[in-house]
């Protein structure tokens, strides 16, 4: 009966302490699952022209200059460049999260959007909060969590266990 007691004991005083984390790891992982249903989240991603990509750099950052609200004045306002070869489009993402989407063989402006899916992903591993959290708050909800999963199987199990021991004997 101690043991029981000493489970449930866990398992609630832990869902107490990690309740906050866990929802937060708990819907920014839904908003992620479905980053490619919901524009909101990730912009759609567009067709261009080519089938490989021929454009040369210095006319993709001149291309992403072109548009005000990526705010690129150098290469340094821009953290990275996604090429999908086979779709023909270059995603070119700047330093303040909006994304400009370029034709590839052309350097045409297919599509400039705000893209949330990044800031979303650093809040549901904490990193957005910084490396405290992520390792001192975060990393410990999830070994929380686990432990919650062990101990509600063992909740959930144990008045089975009982009853078949008490049939057994």
């Amino acid at each position: 009966m101690a043991r029981a007691w000493t489970n449930r004991w866990i398992h609630y005083w832990l869902g107490i302490v990690s309740a906050l984390p866990v929802v937060v790891i708990l819907v920014t992982g839904l908003m992620l699952q479905v980053k490619k249903q919901v524009p909101w989240v990730q912009p759609p991603e567009q067709r261009g022209t080519g089938s490989a990509p021929s454009l040369p750099m210095e006319s993709v950052l001149q291309a992403c200059q072109t548009v005000p609200e990526a705010e690129v004045q150098s290469w340094k306002d821009i953290t990275r460049i996604d090429i999908r070869p086979a779709k023909g489009v270059m995603k070119v993402l700047a330093k303040n999260n909006w994304e400009v989407q370029l034709d590839s063989a052309t350097g045409q402006v297919l599509q400039v959007a705000y893209r949330r899916s990044d800031l979303i992903e650093s809040f549901h591993d904490g990193s957005w909060f910084g490396d405290w959290a992520k390792l001192g708050v975060f990393l410990p909800a999830a070994l929380i969590l686990l432990v919650l999963w062990i101990t509600g199987l063992v909740l959930f199990f144990q008045p089975y266990w009982v009853k078949w021991n008490r049939t057994r004997y």
